[in-house]
């Protein structure tokens, strides 16, 4: 069984520069960095996550003291406060012991008491929970193990803390099974269809061999052997260690990992495909996946934060002192497009303006479908998450009409006549009319939630409001995305229908998915997106089946090439269609079966060429273009189809282990 994929996970970390008496000095508060740590994975809990992990390490402890802990909990996202909760009653269980304890040898002895809270050193040395360096992960599981085993950060001890490592990410490797193959060449026993466990074994034996190479050195030279521990822990290269590491990496990733002496390193991947924000002062690091939770958390402005380069790695040694370095050759920069799409807080400026453009977009594709024809047309949106683009979407509009409007009355004013009825048509009649139809009043990502009760989920999520829309209108509705479909047409337009339009117009701010994912949101398995179903509808329809089959051979051929040498065969499935023509067959699929509603659906999305308009060139557009950023993605796409033809369940990126 594999772990889940670590699907658009939220990281948070948290390194403090100062010792924890000062914190208690200045704030009054010795656990400031387990405080700050929780306010930033709140922030992140948009996400959607279904479980945590957090991890401390404590810098400088004496031997025989642990100095590593981590507490996973498959608590839901909106009890993140619960499990930070649970470990502050755990701070105040501590207090009353060690305050019991230090009254009765003042009674008996006549010591100077002392609270334990008013005591740093003794937080930092009883509580687990306390130290100068703190991760946190938020998880998508979309597959595998669901349990509390399969949540990061992964941890590897040892005897040595320069051994020792702890692990968390936002990734996924696309060739784990060729990792897994290098280690098993080395004689090392690899936990198969665990990337994650991969990283961790792979980021480990380097680690090895580097505090191997340190301590013979040391050692032979007539070092003490109590002197050789601080010695490797000040000499160890931890950039070396993650260039060796990743040489061999093929996948999207932000990593964070903390060694045992207090070495802190994270990474992200060449393309720059997942995200990784930082922000540091006198007092403290912090990274996020997010910029936008550093900002509310610390109060700073946008140009106080930063990212970590594609294909960097920044490290932060025990005795406080950073360097960024590339850890491998970049490739072209090809951030994550849903990031601005769906997955990011929408109050981060940048992706605030990108979601309002692509809504802005979607405008010439509306208007042309409503043939100008607003009097009997509501315009809203759902889910939630697509609110902002509505934004942009009404902004896009009214100045489409102003144009109109405009041009109507400079008619006017040339020809020496004024219309009242017709300005009245024009200004009051015919104009953009924007209603909240839809409200979710339940957090929770529905396409990338478990599939098992997806359906009911989504129908106890969502009220509707009644008495706006007429059985005259167009109800236009902006989505997000739309991946499966099955959301669409089992539930939320089931609810829409409840209003009675006319006809019910679905705008996605995205184009069609039509290819898998591997680099780490939940869209990896080909037959159920609803585009590549309607492909395939319509290649049976018009007698064109062979070339499924001749698809499925050209995959089968790909997937003997090297990887760097592949191409993604699966674009000959859509080659002979345009977008209107699958965007048509869509509608009919997903259109609601069974209901009194006797009107039609329409489905608009975006273009790739708008897309970018709004985004940027640079965004990553496998999914809709089929054009991956790295090798391991062409494997991906091909196997996927293999997997299709063969009814084989699973993602082709876990086939592959």
């Amino acid at each position: 069984m594999s772990d889940p994929i670590s699907h658009e996970c939220g990281i948070a970390v948290v390194r403090l520069k100062k010792p924890l008496g000062y914190f208690y000095q200045k704030y009054g508060n010795a656990l400031y960095g387990f405080d700050a740590l929780q306010a930033i994975m709140t922030k992140q809990r948009n996400r959607g996550q279904d479980g945590m992990g957090i991890g401390c390490s404590k810098l400088g402890m004496p031997p025989g003291l642990p100095y590593m802990f981590r507490v996973r909990s498959t608590e839901s996202v909106e009890r993140i406060g619960q499990v930070f909760e649970d470990e502050r009653k755990e701070f105040k269980r501590i207090a009353r012991r060690i305050d019991k304890q230090r009254k009765d040898e003042r009674d008996q002895e006549g010591k100077e008491f002392v609270s334990f809270e008013d005591d740093p050193d003794a937080i930092k040395r009883e509580f687990e929970m306390a130290g100068e360096i703190y991760i946190g992960h938020l998880r998508y599981g979309t597959s595998g193990d669901f349990g509390k085993g399969a949540l990061h950060p992964y941890m590897r001890r040892t005897t040595w803390p320069t051994r020792t490592l702890m692990v968390m990410g936002n990734f996924n490797l696309t060739n784990t099974r060729e990792l897994n193959e290098i280690m098993m060449k080395r004689g090392q026993h690899p936990v198969f269809g665990t990337d994650t466990q991969s990283v961790l074994e792979e980021i480990g034996f380097q680690l090895d061999e580097a505090h191997t190479k340190l301590y013979h050195v040391l050692r032979d030279s007539g070092m003490p052997g109590e002197d050789i521990p601080q010695q490797i822990s000040e000499q160890l290269d931890v950039t070396e260690v993650i260039k060796e590491s990743a040489k061999r990496w093929d996948g999207g990733y932000s990593i964070v990992g903390v060694i045992g002496n207090g070495d802190l390193f994270a990474m992200r991947d060449p393309s720059g495909i997942r995200p990784c924000h930082y922000y540091e002062n006198d007092e403290i690091f912090a990274m996020a996946s997010e910029r936008v939770a550093l900002m509310s958390v610390f109060g700073v402005n946008e140009e106080d934060t930063h990212e970590i380069p594609p294909a960097h790695v920044a490290v932060i040694k025990a005795d406080g002192g950073m360097t960024i370095q590339p850890f491998i050759e970049p490739r072209e920069f090809k951030p994550c497009s849903f990031e601005c799409i769906y997955f990011s807080r929408g109050n981060d400026s940048a992706i605030y303006h990108q979601r309002k453009a692509l809504g802005e977009q979607l405008v010439p594709q509306v208007v042309k479908a409503i043939d100008n024809d607003f009097e009997h047309t509501v315009l809203s949106f759902i889910p939630n998450t697509a609110e902002t683009a509505y934004f942009g979407f009404l902004d896009g509009l009214r100045k489409s009409r102003r144009v109109v409007v405009k041009e109507a009355l400079m008619d006017m004013l040339k020809r020496g006549e004024f219309d009242e009825a017709k300005l009245d048509d024009l200004v009051l009649r015919n104009w953009p009319r924007g209603e909240k139809i839809a409200l979710k009043d339940i957090k929770m990502r529905t396409f990338i939630a478990q599939e098992t009760g997806r359906d009911a989920l989504v129908s106890g999520s969502y009220d509707i409001t009644y008495g706006v829309v007429t059985p005259k209108d167009n109800l236009v509705v902006i989505d997000d995305s739309i991946v499966r479909g099955t959301t669409l047409k089992k539930s939320l337009l089931r609810i829409l229908a409840r209003t009675n339009p006319r006809r019910i117009i679905v705008c996605s701010t995205a184009p069609q998915i039509r290819y898998p994912d591997c680099y780490g949101i939940d869209m990896a398995e080909l037959g159920k997106f609803i585009a590549f179903q309607a492909a395939i509808s319509l290649l049976r329809a018009r007698g064109m089946s062979h070339i499924v089959m001749e698809t499925y051979r050209a995959c089968k051929a790909e997937m003997r090439k090297p990887k760097e040498q592949m191409r993604n065969a699966v674009k000959a499935i859509y080659a002979p269609f345009t977008d209107e023509e699958i965007s048509e067959r869509i509608a009919q699929m997903i259109s609601p079966e069974d209901t009194p509603w006797h009107g039609t659906v329409e489905v608009i999305y975006q273009t790739i060429p708008d897309l970018h308009t709004a985004l940027g060139a640079e965004y990553g557009d496998w999914y809709f273009s089929g054009d991956y950023p790295t090798p391991g993605g062409f494997s991906v796409v091909n196997q996927s189809f293999i997997l299709y033809c063969e009814a084989k369940d699973g993602r082709a990126h876990e086939a592959l282990l």
